[in-house]
């Protein structure tokens, strides 16, 4: 076992502080990870707050991990010391049911195994990024390209699979009209993408107050939800709608903005059920799907697809003194767009 040193919420609610957590020997197929980075995803405040339901404590947070590998098990032949790599929402699965071997281990029968906040096949919990090092399966490690920097790749191990995944399922491209939902830490991940493989892009979001910065990011428009006009204007629009918020929303509303089988596909986890009357969907038949990040391939599909068209985070760098001040910050909607800590602080 190797002692390093940590990010913890020692309980619920609890602001997080230094501790050290103890990460197991490298074993055959493992690859011990040096964290650069890591990623401040709206996830870990759910999870460090029991928004989700009752969590395991101390928990280190932290799925959107960048480093750099220092030492390889005696059986790894995908990676070597030196390689720049990252760590996203899962560490493990069963890899025998159906899910895991068509490679969408996040859809792992029995269950894939978190990054942080999950007990692994040892029987121990695992803990998640924001820590100088982490020990990780060669299969649920991904490299990252060299047109990559690390600080920016680290949120698409989270943001970036989680808005790349449906975007590819649901044919965004050209000819396609496209609507995101939200420009956040994962909508704008969203925005940057499908921009990138050839759809119109509209951006929906409560204000115009983001605007240029949506528009910079590759949007062709921008509306403002919280003025009714937009969705008259907008009815019958759009081919695809990718909702990345983490907030209840009038799913009735945003349906009546696809056309004739569209599909509205949410990628965001209200802490709080909804309501939907059906009819939304009947008349026009049309489809709510969700989606949960992407499989192992998948993500390192993204990562070579983001580093081909130039695709980075936008990212506000910070120490980890500063963690919680950045939960508060998430919060109030108040980053441009992720918080990503420098694991050298810790």
């Amino acid at each position: 076992m190797t002692t390093v040193a940590a990010y913890a919420a020692p309980a619920a609610k609890a602001p997080l502080e230094r501790t050290t957590i103890e990460r197991r020997d490298v074993r055959e197929h493992d690859v011990l990870i040096d964290i650069q980075y890591a990623g401040i995803c709206h996830s870990d405040i759910h999870q460090a707050r029991e928004g989700w339901g009752e969590a395991i404590f101390p928990m280190v947070p932290g799925h959107e991990i960048a480093g750099v590998v220092s030492e390889v098990g005696p059986g790894v032949t995908k990676f070597k010391v030196g390689d720049r790599v990252g760590v996203g929402c899962m560490v493990d699965s069963c890899r025998e049911c159906e899910n895991c071997k068509a490679g969408q281990e996040q859809y792992c029968v029995r269950g894939q195994i978190g990054t942080y906040n999950a007990i692994g096949r040892d029987g121990e919990p695992t803990y998640g990024g924001y820590s100088q090092k982490i020990v990780v399966d060669e299969a649920f490690t991904v490299r990252i390209p060299d047109g990559l920097s690390l600080d920016e790749a680290a949120p698409l191990l989270c943001a970036g699979i989680t808005t790349y995944s449906p975007l590819k399922r649901f044919g965004a491209g050209p000819g396609k009209k496209v609507a995101v939902v939200g420009l956040g830490g994962l909508g704008h991940m969203a925005v940057k993408i499908a921009h990138a493989l050839g759809a119109e892009v509209t951006v929906l979001s409560q204000s115009l107050r983001k605007k240029d910065d949506g528009l910079k990011l590759g949007a062709d428009h921008y509306y403002a939800t919280s003025d009714p006009a937009t969705f008259t204007e907008l009815a019958g629009t759009f081919d695809l709608i990718v909702s990345t918020v983490s907030a209840p929303l009038d799913f009735g509303a945003y349906l009546s903005l696809l056309t004739a089988r569209g599909t509205l596909a949410n990628v965001g986890a209200p802490e709080e059920p909804i309501s939907l009357n059906l009819f939304s969907l009947i008349g026009g038949g049309k489809n709510l799907a969700g989606s949960m990040i992407g499989g192992i391939a998948e993500t390192q599909e993204m990562l070579d697809f983001c580093a081909a068209h130039g695709i980075g985070a936008e990212i506000e760098l910070i120490e980890a003194s500063q963690i919680n001040e950045a939960y508060e910050r998430v919060l109030a909607s108040d980053v441009r767009y992720r918080f990503v800590i420098d694991t050298a602080t810790i």
